[in-house]
């Protein structure tokens, strides 16, 4: 499923990352009838909806990240899709996918090795999945912020940025997870979505239970 061209320049990317992208958007359309990776509505929309959408949060992490992490991967994004950016100057040296369905990672293993490109997948339940010490944390459409944040406490190194794809809700969200947790927050506006944000997270401490 090649790349529409009007979106060629929003993407931004090498020809080899292009071509990477192209294999995963095949897999994927081959796939998705069997193990449902994204929603079928949206497969015509792929470039846009889940590619471009992912490429974006790869722009706003930290540049050029020892290891970034990307949990609840599912059908990849925006996890694969940052692994599939190898090469790419803000790419992360090192990728891990932690995903608990195991049909997933055998997607997402495949993908891998039908690009060439080198990540580890993690068949495992986030909670319960070794600490990773991750530099960069992401999610997209996994779960709400308070929960999220859960997760980056057990993954996330102490200096480390979650960065997590948020939809029209995530100032709800926002406001909830601060009842709970303290945290610098800086607020990205997509751009696949005009309601949706990319939420950069960071200076991650639980609130104290005690009233002082």
């Amino acid at each position: 499923m090649p790349c529409p061209e009007h979106l060629k320049n929003d993407l931004n990317v090498s020809r080899e990352t292009l071509q990477r992208l192209e294999i995963l958007a095949d897999l994927l359309v081959k796939w998705n009838p069997r193990i449902n990776l994204v929603s079928k509505s949206t497969i015509d929309d792929l470039w846009n909806r889940h590619i471009l959408d992912s490429v974006q949060t790869l722009r706003c992490a930290p540049l050029s990240a020892e290891h970034w992490v990307d949990i609840g991967s599912g059908g990849g994004f925006p996890g694969l899709v940052i692994a599939l950016a190898t090469g790419e100057a803000v790419a992360p040296k090192n990728v891990t996918l932690i995903e608990s369905d195991q049909r997933k990672c055998a997607f997402l293993r495949t993908v891998l090795r039908e690009t060439g490109v080198s990540a580890t997948v993690v068949t495992d339940r986030i909670e319960k999945a070794a600490v990773q010490n991750a530099d960069v944390l992401s999610a997209r459409a996994l779960a709400d912020l308070t929960l999220l944040l859960e997760f980056s406490d057990r993954h996330l190194a102490a200096t480390g940025t979650a960065v997590f794809l948020k939809g029209a809700r995530w100032e709800k969200e926002l406001q909830s997870a601060q009842k709970s947790w303290s945290f610098d927050c800086e607020v990205v506006k997509s751009i696949t979505d005009p309601e949706a944000v990319i939420l950069k997270i960071g200076e991650l401490k639980r609130v104290g239970s005690h009233t002082p």
